[in-house]
């Protein structure tokens, strides 16, 4: 990461757990004295509406206090949002998009007109039915994200998550969600 600002912009609905996920990123962040941003956009939604959370991470203290607008990362953590939302707007070619879904790379570049930029898919949605018997992507997402950046390496972000959901959580929560973040890191996969 170099001395400039990164900005990533998640979409997801209400309750799949990504104001959560950009909430651990920045403290993950922390862990590597990066200087974070994360917070949500979105009103009195409900439970399934469309939603956006925002992070952004430096090496210099962030003087922005507005909305992200051209972020360098698009996270999409529900893939019917594909169809919903315009998840490129303001993202700049060359960008990183990363979608829950168990199609390709390839295909989704395809299917949405994704050329101008770096895609990557993992199947967040079944690695978490696997792990934890629910649907939430939130955590396979930011372990595709963490692969896809280099933020913190699969050790160190499975330690995170161990030291972080261990007093929170009881221990089969906790190995589902260890197991969830691993599967991203190693079924992530990229076109560019």
């Amino acid at each position: 990461m170099g001395s400039k600002v990164t900005e990533i912009r998640w979409h997801a609905r209400g309750g799949q757990g990504a104001v959560t996920a950009a909430k651990m990123l920045a403290e993950m962040a922390l862990s590597k004295d990066l200087y974070f941003q994360a917070f949500p956009e979105y009103g009195p939604e409900r439970m399934g509406a469309p939603i956006q959370c925002f992070n952004r991470l430096s090496k210099e203290p962030i003087h922005m206090y507005c909305g992200v607008a051209s972020p360098e990362i698009v996270i999409v953590v529900d893939p019917s949002l594909c169809d919903v939302v315009d998840f490129t707007a303001g993202l700049p070619k060359g960008s990183q998009i990363a979608i829950n879904t168990g199609e390709c790379p390839a295909t989704v570049t395809e299917k949405y007109n994704l050329h101008d930029y770096k895609v990557s898919t993992v199947d967040a949605t079944r690695i978490s039915m696997d792990a934890l018997g629910r649907a939430m992507p939130n955590v396979p997402m930011l372990g595709a994200l963490l692969k896809l950046t280099g933020l913190l390496s699969e050790k160190e972000a499975l330690s995170f998550i161990e030291d972080s959901f261990g007093h929170k959580f009881s221990a089969k929560v906790v190995k589902g969600n260890v197991t969830a973040l691993q599967k991203a890191f190693e079924e992530v996969q990229t076109v560019e």
